[in-house]
């Protein structure tokens, strides 16, 4: 691989300033998309789904753990398998607790859910360190309503929405974000393919929610000492 081409200081200034306008033109695109992310419509779920996890069975309504929004990473996990996926794994490297307490922060719960059985599960995570909230899909219909697990007998698959070529037995990643309303619970998004893989920090997975980022902001009770500091505008 060639390295950057070596310039003086005012050429470089001019380049990056250049690139900047392009950056500007990209976050302001995204803002926009992400603005039309939360107006889409929502569908109610209203399967009874049922998954295994360490404190039993439970539905999807459970696994909200009492917060508004409930995003869940389709973890490709046959049950065949003995282990889980390796790129699915890279990514679960990177739910750390500070990212599930930053989405707890915003009434948003964060988990997996595999088709492989609770055991295969729980000993691969153990092995991996993880404290990630995992659950089984093992026997239901969810990750094949979901698209993201597939068999050429159920009929053609349909994956990131548009038709396979080519019939399909098996798993692939996505991530799908639920929302709450009182005791109903209704499907507001979904990625797939490489979108699913391109995480980032607590932001990122946010700006896939219908409630988006929340920052509304709020003096924090019992505080008076410090000031909430003006913002200066950088956008412009």
């Amino acid at each position: 691989m060639s390295l950057p081409q070596i310039v003086s200081r005012e050429e470089w200034t001019a380049a990056r300033t250049a690139l900047l306008a392009d950056e500007k033109a990209l976050t302001r695109a995204r803002d926009a998309l992400n603005t039309r992310r939360r107006e889409l419509p929502m569908v109610e779920i209203e399967k009874d789904y049922v998954f295994d996890g360490p404190e039993g069975t439970v539905g999807l309504l459970e696994m909200f753990d009492g917060r508004r929004q409930l995003m869940v990473g389709h973890f490709m996990f046959d049950p065949e398998w003995d282990a889980g996926c390796p790129s699915c794994s890279a990514g679960a490297d990177e739910w750390s607790p500070g990212l599930q307490r930053h989405l707890g922060a915003r009434d948003t719960t964060l988990v997996h859910i595999s088709r492989a059985p609770l055991e295969k599960i729980e000993r691969y995570k153990a092995e991996k360190g993880w404290g990630i909230r995992w659950y089984s899909s093992y026997g239901s219909d969810f990750n094949y309503d979901f698209g993201v697990s597939f068999d050429a007998a159920r009929g053609p698959a349909v994956y990131n929405y548009r038709p396979m070529d080519e019939p399909y037995t098996g798993e692939l990643p996505g991530l799908s974000c639920f929302l709450r309303d009182g005791d109903r619970v209704f499907h507001t998004y979904s990625q797939f393919a490489r979108g699913a893989e391109s995480t980032g920090g607590s932001y990122y997975f946010l700006d896939l929610t219908a409630l988006g980022r929340q920052e509304e902001w709020e003096e924090p009770k019992g505080r008076v000492d410090h000031a909430r500091p003006a913002t200066p505008n950088f956008e412009e």
